[in-house]
């Protein structure tokens, strides 16, 4: 039986997500902003949780409807067989978004789907499920249109970019996901030459590693789908096993990842080898100005340093031309990929872009700029 599921991304990222469903199976793809919408069977769900770098979460789609005012909403919510979804020891929350909806307290509504969820307890089985909004067992999602709701229940649990591989972070890590995702930009592939010079905790570092060693991103976790009534463990147990036996024996890799900073580094050190994969990255410390390419050819990928993060504004303009420097005398041949939140970066950097593709981190609008580096041929 062919389920729905919407599946949240971070911003930009929503064609690269589109190809991981399709690959893993999915059907009725269809893109919208913030992540993209499928249909498919259990097995797909349970794989998607598995398998995607990219995706956010996995949303199950139970309800769909037109509403006017909380009442309805209420209504729409204890029409649904909660009981036979989940067990009422079970620990919920509920999250609403809205969009151009007429009611005038989102908090209010979001109180009444609550409700409705622990009176249909109470009226099946006579006690109702606590509430735990820190972790919660189960989270149901609400979607307000200006006229229509969409609920959802959360096969996911955490969010998938905690794969459960990374503890030590450094001041303004980039999510897991949003990592991946740039890595899918990039168009790198593995056994390219990928150098991070500027790796703060390791984050595309670990990544790549995991792509080139076909590890399942998901594989050192668990699910809210194992909480769920309708949890098939024997399918769940194969599909795992199976990624299990698609992995790679962890090896030395043309991966490397440098940082100035030598509390950094000690933090892509210990994240790497709480993965697994210290011995697939080669790490050292050095200046990001004075690193030389470790190959003829190969992907560079960096999170720069911007105004909000680190450094005041004044240093980022002297870095930025001496970053371009750096990249034209030592990188010829190299594709340079530069993610930032500092729109000031293309006319500071002085190098022509061959491509700026918008994405955010989080709710900050960032750009992923692809600088081609070609010797002495990219100064304006």
């Amino acid at each position: 039986m062919s389920e729905h599921f919407f599946v949240p991304c971070p911003r930009g990222l929503e064609g690269a997500l589109g190809n991981e469903l399709a690959a893993l199976g999915a059907a009725d793809i269809k893109a919208t902003d913030g992540g993209v919408h499928c249909s498919g069977d259990w097995a797909l769900c349970y794989r998607v949780n598995l398998h995607s770098r990219t995706a956010s979460r996995v949303l199950w789609r139970v309800a769909t409807g037109h509403y006017r005012s909380e009442q309805q909403i209420y209504d729409a919510a204890f029409a649904l067989p909660w009981d036979k979804w989940f067990d009422v020891k079970r620990t919920i929350r509920v999250n609403l978004v809205a969009i151009k909806s007429p009611l005038k307290s989102l908090e209010f509504a979001t109180l009444r789907i609550k409700d409705a969820v622990c009176d249909k307890f109470r009226k099946i089985c006579g006690e109702r499920p606590s509430v735990d909004t820190r972790e919660p067992d189960m989270r149901i999602h609400a979607f307000l249109e200006e006229s229509r709701i969409t609920i959802y229940l959360d096969t996911s649990g955490d969010a998938l970019f905690k794969r459960g591989v990374r503890l030590q972070t450094n001041i303004a890590p980039l999510r897991e996901n949003l990592a991946a995702g740039i890595l899918y930009l990039t168009g790198w592939k593995p056994g390219v030459p990928l150098l991070d010079p500027m790796c703060g905790s390791g984050t595309f570092l670990i990544e790549a590693a995991q792509m080139a060693l076909n590890i399942a991103p998901g594989i050192g976790r668990h699910f809210a789908f194992e909480k769920m009534k309708t949890f098939a463990a024997a399918k769940w147990q194969a599909i795992r096993a199976e990624a299990l036996a698609a992995q790679k024996p962890v090896a030395p890799l043309p991966i490397y990842g440098s940082d100035l900073y030598g509390d950094a580094l000690k933090a892509a050190r210990q994240n790497l080898e709480l993965a697994g994969l210290l011995e697939a990255v080669t790490l050292k410390q050095a200046n990001v100005l004075e690193v030389s390419a470790p190959a003829e050819h190969g992907v560079l990928v960096a999170n720069l340093p911007y105004g909000e993060r680190m450094g005041d504004l004044e240093e980022l303009e002297a870095l930025y031309p001496q970053l371009a420097d750096a990249l034209k005398k030592k990188f010829g041949g190299w594709n340079a990929y530069l993610f930032t939140a500092d729109l000031r970066l293309p006319k500071l950097v002085r190098l022509s872009a061959s491509k700026r593709t918008p994405l955010y981190n989080g709710a900050i609008e960032c750009r992923l700029f692809e600088y081609k580096m070609v010797v002495g041929g990219n100064r304006k």
